[in-house]
């Protein structure tokens, strides 16, 4: 199977790590919701997921994406067949638009709020990936296996903690949403993926 994950990180480390020497590029294309509602630059809602915050902000993203975006794809590739990578961009390319409109209406007049990541998206992939598998397990640095479902509460618990208590150039909330918008944009496409999900929970 070719992967377009692979692709999707070639590209965001690429631009990232361009942006981070050119101020420039990451003024010019990060999110900011007041350069969106009052000049219509809305191809920022787009291009602020290939732009990060720093190097450890890069490197965790794609981890994450490159650990569960190619499961993803198997998952969706086994339930769908041949449009299971049209699914795989609705799910990431969608997240990135879904889990920042809570944050657009929100700082839409703030000239001085910006944002950069792929962390919507993300969270959307490794939601999906809950959903499919959510027993599956998970080490946190190789020593620690929990269940993908159990890291995904956690996950939730620190973006939430991170949304109320950093001020830095991430959009914690964006976990969030894009978490919820992975899990719904596969229940919605695929439903009999739910009963697969409760079966996995109390068999």
């Amino acid at each position: 199977m070719n992967s377009i994950t692979l692709p999707i990180i070639l590209v965001t480390a690429a631009f990232s790590i361009l942006a981070f020497n050119k101020p420039e590029l990451m003024a010019r294309y990060q999110f900011n919701p007041y350069q969106i509602a009052h000049r219509k630059q809305w191809y920022r809602f787009l291009t602020h997921a290939f732009l990060h915050a720093d190097w450890l902000h890069l490197i965790i993203n794609m981890l994450v994406l490159f650990s569960f975006g190619m499961n993803t794809e198997f998952y969706l590739s086994g339930y769908l067949g041949s449009a299971g990578p049209v699914a795989y961009l609705g799910l990431y390319f969608g997240a990135i638009i879904v889990a920042s409109i809570s944050t657009y209406r929100k700082h839409k007049d703030h000239h001085w709020y910006n944002a950069v990541g792929a962390s919507g998206a993300v969270s959307a992939v490794l939601f999906a990936n809950v959903v499919f598998a959510p027993l599956s397990k998970i080490y946190l640095y190789g020593i620690l296996p929990l269940p993908s479902v159990v890291w995904a509460g956690l996950y939730v618990a620190y973006s939430i903690w991170s949304n109320q208590n950093h001020r830095d150039n991430i959009n914690h909330e964006a976990h969030l949403w894009g978490g919820a918008y992975g899990m719904l944009y596969i229940l919605v496409l695929i439903p009999e993926a739910a009963a697969g999900f409760i079966h996995q929970l109390i068999r």
